[in-house]
């Protein structure tokens, strides 16, 4: 049976591919093109993927990055499409669901959500349940430079505190829109927010987090 991070691979690969290289993405400054290479470069070349959380390993994330967007974009595609390479940790069933299910799901997004005539995509319960279960688990670490205290609730009620402090905003909707809210896809995220109107102007200048 195929995972979840297998099968929204899978679907990243179709989009970028069906998009060609220089459509536009929800991720800032970036077109397909870039979004690609930021996929293979994670995946591939771990020693520069660091620079995305060490800001001295920066200068050789941006050379990767140069390197992979300036390969065939068919060859990108298919990279992603095959996955990591054979020793890779990421080939582990286990680590591949915990580490790739949201970054493909968001990446899958910001692609389809930064096409004019984009639809809202039905997940089923089960997926619903997984994004829940990985957003509960990251959502302190994810929420940790927000400016207000932040609340994410679900339709059913149940809620995650992804920042503790004063004011508060409650973030409702579906897990897969309460992970793009989360990850700085603020406008395309389809929730409603509740609480005071500054701390909820705050929210919305936050920057958007990276994956």
């Amino acid at each position: 049976m195929s995972t979840f991070a297998k099968r929204e691979r899978l679907l990243l690969a179709d989009l970028l591919e069906t998009a060609g290289p220089e459509a536009p993405t929800l991720c800032e400054g970036w077109q397909t093109r870039d979004l690609a290479a930021h996929v293979v470069v994670r995946e591939r070349r771990p020693d520069a993927s660091a620079g995305l959380l060490i800001k001295q390993l920066s200068g050789r994330l941006d050379k990767a990055m140069e390197e992979f967007a300036a390969k065939p974009y068919e060859e990108l595609i298919q990279l992603i499409r095959t996955g990591p390479p054979r020793f890779s940790p990421f080939q582990l069933k286990q680590l591949d669901e915990a580490s790739n299910t949201i970054e493909f799901y968001v990446h899958t997004e910001d692609v389809r959500r930064a096409q004019d005539d984009w639809t809202p995509r039905e997940l089923d319960p089960v997926f619903q349940d997984a994004l829940w279960s990985r957003l509960e688990r990251t959502a302190r670490l994810m929420g940790r430079g927000v400016p207000t205290g932040l609340v994410l609730r679900r339709p059913d009620g149940q809620t995650a505190v992804a920042h503790r402090g004063t004011p508060v905003v409650t973030v409702t909707g579906e897990p897969s829109e309460l992970l793009l809210f989360l990850y700085g896809r603020k406008s395309a995220a389809k929730v409603e927010l509740d609480g005071d109107k500054e701390a909820i102007a705050k929210l919305h200048e936050g920057k958007q987090l990276g994956i």
